[in-house]
């Protein structure tokens, strides 16, 4: 079934609708109290692992059951996959994929780098997407009809990744190396790294935002889930950006590992290095 024009623009006002409901949720318990749990307490998981410290918060929760309510109440047919609360219909013609706070570890600390991903697919494939930092008042959209945009302060403009031909021009981010990758990744990490012009570390999902809007040119991860990517695959792609795993093929519903950047040229670049420990 072909996905109309106009129905997907009344998606993505939908989608602001969501992010509006979230940050209502999320808002009052930035930089308060929070209620903090760790998911992974009593798992006796590997202190020098990411997962060791997992996070949640009731911003994560609350934001989550929000969003699944208005879904339900106005499309009650559509499937939802959550970090927070599962699945719900993946199956479904459409399927909404979220993460209610992308950066927990950033909110408990305060500070304003966590984001709201909401992603839909339809039909299995990504076509709406949204970046939000309702903090900052940003919400970066993208659509498979083609562009992206920032919604903020009232105002909106147009986004587009910035050309880089080379790595040695390039300002990279990941999340944090020494945790997230193993061995063979955080060596690739590190070739790509030493190539580049700058690196920024801890910025979760908001970097994925900043190659959108141009001001940054790649980002690495790996480990992910698929609500950790699947809003930003839109929105790169609508600013002219690509979203690959480690071996430069589509990244697909599983996340893994993922590049994401506004030239094709250097993620080309970044992959001779990425292809050695790509699974």
């Amino acid at each position: 079934m072909t996905l109309s024009a106009d129905r997907l623009a009344a998606l993505d006002a939908f989608i602001v609708e969501l992010n509006a409901a979230s940050a209502g949720a999320i808002l009052p318990l930035f930089r308060s109290d929070h209620g903090l749990e760790d998911k992974a307490a009593g798992k006796n998981l590997p202190r020098d692992t990411h997962a060791a410290f997992d996070p949640v918060t009731e911003a994560d929760r609350g934001a989550e059951a929000a969003i699944r309510k208005l879904i339900a109440e106005r499309f009650p047919e559509h499937g939802v996959i959550g970090e927070e609360y599962g699945e719900d219909r993946p199956d479904a013609e459409f399927v909404w994929v979220l993460d209610p706070v992308d950066g927990t570890r950033a909110f408990i600390s305060g500070l304003p780098l966590w984001t709201t991903l909401i992603g839909l697919r339809h039909q299995g494939r990504p076509v709406l997407g949204s970046i939000g930092q309702p903090y900052l008042d940003e919400l970066y959209v993208g659509s498979a009809a083609g562009g992206s945009r920032l919604i903020a302060r009232g105002a909106e403009k147009a986004l587009r990744v910035r050309p880089c031909a080379v790595l040695t021009d390039a300002i990279i981010a990941t999340t944090d190396p020494e945790a997230c990758f193993d061995g063979a990744e955080l060596g690739a990490w590190r070739q790509v790294r030493a190539a580049a012009k700058l690196a920024r570390l801890g910025c979760d999902a908001y970097a994925y935002a900043m190659v959108a809007a141009g001001t940054m040119d790649m980002v690495i991860e790996a480990g992910l889930k698929s609500w950790d990517v699947e809003a930003a695959i839109p929105l790169i792609e609508g600013a002219g950006g690509v979203v690959t795993d480690w071996r430069g093929a589509p990244i697909g519903q599983h996340g893994g590992q993922m590049a994401i950047a506004g030239d094709q040229r250097v993620l080309d670049e970044a992959l001779v290095a990425l292809k050695r420990s790509a699974k």
